[in-house]
């Protein structure tokens, strides 16, 4: 018997409804040059009402480029990018859709009241690095072999300037760059970073409570069948606002918990595009979506297995990744040739890893031993398990797939990559064994982030009155 926390089920507007049924069916991700393409396209198509505009230049010299379509005269603005991450493409879509949308329907524009900045690839270069699995098959495992995700000082949406305590950050990517540029100059009343998650239930930051809108953002993936994540946060002083909607992360709030355990010293890098954002009063929305389902994610049913029972053990599954990770580094250390990303990546996550064992563990030590596990609760533990074992280990095989390439042949260098990829494969298994993972269609993904972010707008505009 499934149970899930009552929630106002509060219909979705017959308006929204139409612009959910607006996203067609779509059977692969876009690249960054289908998705320049479509811009382009957008532009070219509705000279009235889009225009393109270059606001700025990758690391590697890619042109990052803003879709404005205008409100009217004097509405307030909205800051819409995808890509924070540069293996989650679901944003690049929506922010298509969404431009497209607008600029094609002058009277959903003037619902929504709003003149809007449209980024649909914030990292064009991470992307890249993605497209190996962007047209399929879609299993977690050709995803996982193929997967890239920066290093925290490189990752886009975590390179904004921080200043808290024993942290500070300045330095700042050209993509970070471009995003202050255009939020300091059109100071967004709502920005959304169309960020996605990977298997589980729908989920929401905000950044700040906003009471009004939490019955839509519920309802919309309940309308195209998707759960409502009701598993652990993602960090444990992430506060959660409703069902399925959590205030926004920042990392003054992770070094406040950590430094409460003696591990402040592990944050690197600077804080979210949101925590930037807020001197403008500006809301945020982050709108995550899984690949696959797993219909347990919204099972809040108790268990009979202790609340600490899953934390222990999934520290100690964590802190055997990190060590994994941590001995085949050693492996190679000093003969490698190629400082590639996925290297660098590879000793940031050994190190998060190592980290985030230490943090469960210590977690369990301090459960209230008289408290159970729901379903969800268990199930989203394991899943960061198998998440970090499959994005990482996958990286760190990438990392050595390109010394290989280079030439590097060294035995060291050829035994390294040998015992990973058996470890790796076990662990592929495992994962396919523990958690079911259907794909979600497409579609349906796109459909829920894009009613997300103009339902946000229009919530917004009636509020102005």
């Amino acid at each position: 018997m499934t149970s899930t926390t009552p929630t106002p089920q509060t219909a979705v507007p017959g308006w929204l409804a139409e612009e959910i049924d607006s996203v067609p069916p779509i059977d692969a991700f876009a690249t960054v040059d289908e998705l320049a393409a479509e811009c382009a396209r957008i532009a070219d198509e509705h000279p009235g009402a889009a225009r393109l505009h270059r606001a700025g230049t990758s690391a590697q010299g890619e042109p990052l480029t803003c879709l404005t379509v205008d409100g009217a005269p004097g509405a307030p603005e909205a800051l819409v990018f995808g890509l924070p991450h540069p293996n989650e493409p679901i944003g690049g879509l929506t922010a298509a859709h969404l431009a497209r949308r607008l600029a094609e329907d002058p009277d959903l524009r003037a619902r929504l009241g709003h003149t809007w900045r449209i980024v649909a690839c914030i990292d064009p270069d991470g992307l890249r690095l993605n497209e190996g699995w962007l047209k399929g098959p879609f299993t977690r495992e050709h995803y996982a072999r193929h997967f890239y995700r920066q290093a925290g000082a490189e990752q886009i949406e975590w390179t904004f300037p921080l200043d808290h305590k024993g942290a500070y950050f300045d330095a700042v990517l050209p993509e970070t760059l471009a995003l202050m540029r255009l939020i300091d100059t059109h100071r967004p009343a709502l920005m959304a970073s169309l960020h996605n998650s990977e298997l589980g239930g729908v989920y929401y930051y905000l950044s700040r409570d906003e009471p009004a809108l939490y019955p839509t953002l519920q309802q919309i993936p309940r309308r195209l069948g998707l759960p409502l994540h009701q598993g652990e946060p993602e960090a444990p002083w992430i506060p959660r606002l409703a069902d399925g909607v959590f205030r926004s992360l920042d990392v003054r709030d992770a070094y406040d918990h950590l430094e409460r355990a003696g591990l402040a010293e592990t944050i690197s890098g600077g804080n979210s595009t949101g925590s930037y954002a807020e001197r403008y009063g500006t809301l945020t929305l982050v709108c995550e979506l899984p690949y696959w389902s797993d219909p347990r994610i919204a099972d809040t049913t108790p268990t009979d297995v202790g609340y600490a029972e899953p934390l222990r053990e999934n520290g100690r599954l964590m802190a055997e990744l990190s060590a994994t990770m941590a001995d085949t580094l050693a492996a190679v250390e000093g003969l490698t040739w190629v400082d590639s990303p996925f290297l660098r990546a590879s000793r940031f996550y050994t190190r998060i890893s190592h980290d985030l064992a230490a943090d469960m563990l210590r977690r369990a030590e301090q459960a209230d031993p008289h408290r159970r596990a729901t379903v969800a609760e268990t199930v989203s533990s394991v899943d960061a398990v198998h998440m970090f074992r499959l994005r990482y280990g996958g990286m760190l095989l990438r990392a050595l797939d390109a010394e290989l390439a280079a030439g590097n042949l060294r035995p060291a260098v050829r035994g390294a990559r040998s015992a990973l990829a058996e470890r790796y494969a076990g662990w592929c298994a495992e994962a396919t064994a523990g958690t079911p993972a259907e794909p979600i269609p497409i579609g349906s993904l796109v459909a829920t982030q894009y009613a997300a972010v103009v339902a946000a707008a229009a919530h917004l505009t009636a509020a102005r009155g």
